[in-house]
């Protein structure tokens, strides 16, 4: 049996976490979960929106699933997620994009995945007011050769597992000469040493263009932390929104799955959102731990769910609630 790490979060995610749940258990996986309590919810309480437990269950168990978690004002935090990620070093954000047949969108047949460089770059939160007045301020995007070398290998690794044919390096380095300079030649160094996988670099704006244009050209996508926040996003769009956005942010020992969307705490409780990009984060947290047969199983029913159409969310054009729609995945399990 799996030991798991389950964070419900605030606004939808105790609801989306809770669905997840259901269909795993539904597709006969073991799995133990340890529910600690993280973000708005627990300031009053624990004053703190991250508190020590979170991290050391977290730590203990390896693997958790995540619901999403708002940061509390005023709280001294810049953001849970983000402290999440540097506490646990969680250097690598995995964030797929893939289309499902009767789920209308301007494209089909898209299967892109972004590898996103999660510790540096603008993100790292190195700032400060330049002026007595507050008036003018700056910010440092700081790249070294070591992060950048550890991300280019694992969007290889992940590639040469899953079977991917081409790992695109995005960047800015025609600009930002040093920064960017070193994340390009890292990843060209990592590339010499997996000959079977095609490797090509694209400027960040190009990229923009061409992610809209010809997203069929793109495979996995490696990148800046920023710019893979960015290019993400911009993905999801592609395949219907962020409503089944997964996410994965894992580091050399721990994992932490969760939907790419925030907490929507004005639909908290209405048991009207799409669980999808919970779920799907749920199936590459199945896929982490060896549970390939239940995550095809799960793949599969959610395939035949849309392809039918019959149980969709608001955001898909449909009118099923919640549990309905968790139930009519679940009927479409084997």
């Amino acid at each position: 049996m799996h030991k798991v790490t389950l964070i419900p979060g605030d606004g939808i995610g105790p609801e989306v976490t809770d669905s997840c749940v259901k269909v795993m258990e539904a597709a006969g996986v073991k799995i133990k979960y340890e529910k600690v309590d993280a973000g708005a919810g627990v300031m009053e309480r624990e004053g703190t929106p991250l508190p020590e437990q979170v991290l050391e269950s977290i730590r203990k168990n390896k693997v958790a699933l995540k619901g999403p978690i708002t940061t509390p004002i005023a709280s001294g935090f810049r953001s849970v997620n983000v402290a999440l990620r540097k506490e646990l070093d969680l250097y690598a954000n995995l964030r797929p994009a893939k289309s499902f047949k009767g789920i209308r969108t301007r494209y089909e047949n898209i299967d892109l995945v972004i590898v996103r460089e999660n510790t540096e770059g603008l993100y790292a939160g190195i700032e400060k007011y330049t002026s007595e007045d507050k008036s003018s301020g700056e910010t440092i995007r700081r790249i070294t050769k070591k992060a950048s070398e550890r991300i280019a290998r694992f969007a290889f690794e992940y590639a040469e597992r899953e079977k991917r044919k081409k790992v695109t390096c995005v960047h800015k380095a025609n600009i930002m000469k040093v920064t960017d300079g070193i994340f390009l030649e890292a990843a060209r160094r990592i590339a010499e040493s997996y000959q079977g996988i095609e490797f090509e670099d694209r400027i960040i704006d190009n990229m923009s263009m061409q992610l809209v244009v010809k997203p069929e050209l793109y495979d996995v996508i490696v990148t800046t932390n920023m710019f893979g926040d960015i290019l993400s996003d911009l993905c999801a769009g592609l395949v219907g929104g962020l409503g089944i956005a997964p996410g994965a942010n894992i580091g050399e020992e721990i994992a932490v799955f969760e939907p790419v969307h925030g907490s929507a705490p004005k639909y908290a409780g209405m048991d009207k959102v799409n669980p999808t990009a919970t779920i799907l984060s749920g199936i590459l947290m199945l896929k982490h731990l060896g549970e390939k047969k239940a995550a095809d199983a799960i793949t599969k029913a959610l395939d035949e769910a849309f392809l039918e159409g019959k149980k969709l969310t608001y955001d898909l054009g449909g009118k099923a609630r919640l549990s309905e729609f968790t139930d009519y995945v679940i009927s479409k399990l084997p």
